[in-house]
C-alpha cells in the first residue's frame, strides 16, 4: 500500500495541466492513433482484404528469339487483360522498362551512366509495333476470319506506353490484344539483367524483357511511376506461356515448368532431372566435363531449339541462356531446386543447389509454404536480383558470400513475389521484410544464434543515426541517395521488425504468428503499408501507432536514460526511487538490470506506456538490498543513440559534486 501511494504521487507530478477550455483539443502525442486511409469493403479495418477486394488479372503468351550475333531479342506477345475493377477502362498502360537505356531516358538524368542502376552508356530500348486488339470476327465460313485484328493507337512516354482501346472495357469483362517487340540486350542492364562474355560465347540473363501491363488498383488507379533504375517493380498476377528460341548449343533456365523436355534435352538429362526431384542431394544434369560437348545437347539438324515454359499465378517471368552452363538440381517437397552457372564459378557454385534447397525449406517451414514447382539460381552478370522462381546471383568469391546473396534473393520469393507489395513506392515492404527473414535463415544455416552479418543490428543502426544519415522509410527508392538505399530500405525496416519482435513485444511467438498472418492474408494480393500495420495490430492485440509513426514515417531517435536513484526510509520501510527519462523522440519499453551491493542482480521490465504522460518516469520500489547500479537495456537490443546515460552507479553518484 505504501508503494502504491508513492507511485500515485509521482504520476500526479507528471500530469500536465489541462488546456484552457476555450482551446480546441489537438492530440500531438506520439501515442495518438496513426492516421491511415479509411477502411472500406475492399480493405478492412483489421488489415485483411475486404469482401469486395479485387485486383486485375493479366495473362501472357509470348514467343521470342535470341540472336547472339546481334544480342537482340525479338518476338510477339498476346495479352489477356481481365478487368475485375468496378471501373470502365478506356486505355491501358504498359511498362517498357528497356526504355531506361534510351538516350533520352529520365533515369539517365537522375543516375550517372556508371551508376549501379544504369546501363553504362548503352543505347537501347524497346521497339514496339503493330499493337492490335483481337476481336471476334463476324460469322464466316473461313477459320482465318475467326479474329479481327483492330489497330490500336499508342503513346509512349519514357518507360510507359498508353494503349488506347478501340472500345471501352467495362467492369468484369476481358480483352485480348497483341503486339510485336524487340530490343538489344545491354551488357550491364542496371544490375538487374544483361550479358557476360566468356571467350567467344555469351551468357544472358533476361528480365524486363517484354512489355508488361502496369498495375491498376483500388488505391491509386493506374500506377504509372516511371522506371528510373533504382526503384523496382509493381506487377499484376497472371498465367504465362512463353517460348524462347535460341541456338541449339544453348541451355535455357526460366520461370516455371519446362513443358517440352523431350524436345530440348537428351534422354539422359530427362532421367537425371526426374532423379533430382526425388533426391535430397545434388544431381548433375550437365556436368563440368559435359559443358560444350555433343552429349550436352540433343541430336538434330536444326540450328535452333525452342524452349517452352509455363508459369501460373505469378507476377513476372525471367530467363537465362548460355552454351556454357553447368546445371545441377535436387528436390524437396516435390519442388525442383536448380542451379545454372559457368565453369569459372564451379569451385563455389557446386554448393549452390544445396543452399537453394536449404533456403526454400527454411522459409517454407517458418513463414509460408513455397507454392511453385521450381526454384532456380543463376550465376551471371547481375549482382543479385529476384524474379518468380528464378534469381540472378553474381558472387563467385566465397561460399559465405554465395549463401548471403542466394538466401536473400530467394527470400524475395515471399516478399514481393508471393506477397505482391508496391516495390516502386515502398521498397521496405519487400527489401526490409526479406532482410529481416534472412536473419533467421542465416542463424539456422550457421547454427549460430547470434548470426546477423549486420542485418537487424540495433547498435549498427544507432551508429548510422548518430552520423545524421537516417531518412524516412516511406520514401520511394528513386528518392533515396544511392549510398543510403541499403540502410534505409533494407537495414532500417529489418532492424525495426527485429526490435518489435525482441525488445518491444519481447515475444517471438506472438510476433511470428502476426507476421505469418500478414503473409497468409496477402499472398498473391497487393497490400499497402496500412494493410500491414493493421494486420500486425489485429493479430498482436497491440496499438503500435507510436512505433509505426516514429520508425517508419519519421526519423525519431531512441535515447533512454537512468538519471539517478535514491533510497529513503518512510514509516520504517526503505523505498528506492529510480528516475528515468526518454530524451529521445521515440519511446521504448524499458528493460532494467538492478545490481545490488552483494553482487546479485534482478531484472525489471517496464512497458512503453510509462511514457504516456511525458518523457520522465519514476520507478518506486521496496527493494530487498542496497542498490549499487541500474542499467537500461543490458542486452543491447535498443538502437539507443547515447549509451553514456544508460547506467547509474551508486559510487559514481557519491563522487559527483
Amino acid at each position: 500500500m505504501m508503494c502504491l501511494a508513492f507511485l500515485a504521487m509521482v504520476v500526479l507530478q507528471q500530469r500536465p495541466a489541462p488546456p484552457p477550455s476555450n482551446v480546441p483539443f489537438a492530440d500531438s502525442s506520439i501515442f495518438r492513433r496513426l492516421e491511415l486511409p479509411g477502411p472500406n469493403r475492399i480493405r478492412a479495418a483489421n488489415g485483411a482484404p475486404g469482401p469486395d477486394y479485387w485486383q486485375q488479372k493479366v495473362d501472357y503468351t509470348i514467343r521470342v528469339s535470341l540472336d547472339p550475333a546481334s544480342h537482340r531479342v525479338a518476338g510477339d506477345e498476346t495479352i489477356r487483360y481481365a478487368n475485375n475493377s468496378p471501373d470502365t477502362l478506356r486505355y491501358l498502360w504498359l511498362q517498357l522498362d528497356q526504355n531506361l537505356f534510351r538516350a533520352d531516358s529520365r533515369g539517365g538524368h537522375l543516375f550517372p551512366s556508371d551508376a549501379r542502376f544504369s546501363g553504362n552508356g548503352f543505347a537501347g530500348g524497346f521497339t514496339v509495333s503493330e499493337v492490335v486488339a483481337l476481336r471476334p470476327a463476324a460469322r464466316s465460313g473461313s477459320p482465318s476470319a475467326a479474329v479481327r485484328r483492330v489497330p490500336l493507337e499508342t503513346a509512349v512516354s519514357g518507360t510507359l506506353m498508353r494503349v488506347d482501346l478501340d472500345q471501352p472495357l467495362p467492369p468484369r469483362t476481358s480483352l485480348e490484344f497483341a503486339l510485336d517487340f524487340s530490343f538489344a540486350v545491354p551488357e550491364r542492364g542496371a544490375d538487374r539483367m544483361g550479358r557476360e562474355r566468356f571467350g567467344d560465347v555469351w551468357l544472358y540473363e533476361l528480365a524486363q524483357w517484354y512489355p508488361r501491363v502496369a498495375v491498376y488498383d483500388d488505391v491509386r488507379g493506374w500506377n504509372t511511376e516511371p522506371y528510373l533504375g533504382q526503384g523496382e517493380f509493381y506487377l499484376e498476377y497472371g498465367d504465362f506461356d512463353y517460348a524462347i528460341t535460341v541456338p541449339r548449343s544453348f541451355i535455357v533456365a526460366g520461370t516455371g515448368t519446362l513443358e517440352n523436355r523431350a524436345e530440348v534435352l537428351t534422354p539422359e538429362q530427362v532421367r537425371r532431372l526426374d532423379l533430382a526431384l526425388r533426391s535430397d542431394t545434388t544431381v548433375p544434369i550437365v556436368s563440368n566435363r559435359e559443358v560444350g560437348t555433343a552429349a550436352a545437347r540433343p541430336a538434330g539438324a536444326s540450328p535452333t531449339l525452342t524452349w517452352r515454359f509455363r508459369a501460373r499465378n505469378v507476377r513476372d517471368v525471367a530467363w537465362a541462356a548460355a552454351p556454357n552452363f553447368i546445371w545441377d538440381a535436387s528436390g524437396w517437397n516435390h519442388i525442383l531446386m536448380q542451379s545454372f552457372y559457368p565453369p569459372v564459378a564451379d569451385s563455389i557454385w557446386r554448393r549452390s543447389t544445396e543452399i537453394v534447397r536449404f533456403a526454400i525449406r527454411h522459409y517454407s517451414e517458418k513463414w509460408f509454404g513455397y507454392p511453385y514447382p521450381t526454384a532456380i539460381n543463376v550465376n551471371g552478370p547481375a549482382g543479385g536480383m529476384e524474379y518468380p522462381m528464378i534469381v540472378f546471383c553474381r558472387n563467385r568469391s566465397s561460399l559465405a558470400g554465395l549463401f548471403g546473396v542466394t538466401s536473400h534473393e530467394l527470400g524475395h520469393q515471399w516478399y514481393p513475389m508471393i506477397v505482391g507489395s508496391n516495390e516502386r513506392l515502398y521498397p521496405w515492404q519487400d527489401e526490409g521484410f526479406d532482410t529481416f527473414i534472412n536473419i533467421f535463415a542465416g542463424r539456422a544455416h550457421s547454427g549460430d544464434p547470434a548470426w546477423s552479418r549486420g542485418r537487424g543490428e540495433a547498435q549498427q543502426w544507432a551508429q548510422f543515426v548518430r552520423a545524421g544519415l537516417d531518412r524516412p522509410m516511406m520514401l520511394p527508392a528513386d528518392r533515396l541517395p544511392s549510398p543510403l538505399l541499403g540502410e534505409v530500405a533494407y537495414n532500417k525496416p529489418a532492424t525495426g521488425l527485429y526490435l518489435l519482435r525482441h525488445a518491444i513485444l519481447d515475444d517471438s511467438t506472438r510476433f511470428d504468428f502476426a507476421f505469418r498472418e500478414y503473409t497468409r492474408r496477402w499472398a498473391f494480393k497487393h497490400p499497402t503499408p496500412a494493410d500491414f500495420f493493421r494486420t500486425m495490430e489485429d493479430a498482436l492485440g497491440e496499438d503500435l501507432s507510436w512505433f509505426w509513426r516514429g520508425w517508419f514515417y519519421r526519423t525519431d531517435r531512441v535515447d533512454l536514460a537512468v538519471d539517478s536513484a535514491a533510497a529513503a526510509d518512510s514509516a520504517g520501510v526503505r523505498i528506492t526511487r529510480i528516475f528515468l527519462s526518454s530524451p529521445g523522440t521515440l519511446p521504448m519499453p524499458v528493460d532494467l538490470r538492478l545490481t545490488y551491493a552483494d553482487g546479485t542482480a534482478d531484472r525489471m521490465r517496464l512497458p512503453v506506456e510509462i511514457w504516456h504522460l511525458g518523457n520522465r518516469y519514476v520507478v518506486v520500489r521496496r527493494l530487498p538490498k542496497p542498490l549499487m547500479q541500474v542499467e537500461i537495456d543490458p542486452g543491447l537490443l535498443l538502437p539507443d543513440v547515447n549509451r553514456q546515460n544508460n547506467t547509474w552507479r551508486e559510487a559514481a553518484a557519491r563522487a559527483s559534486p
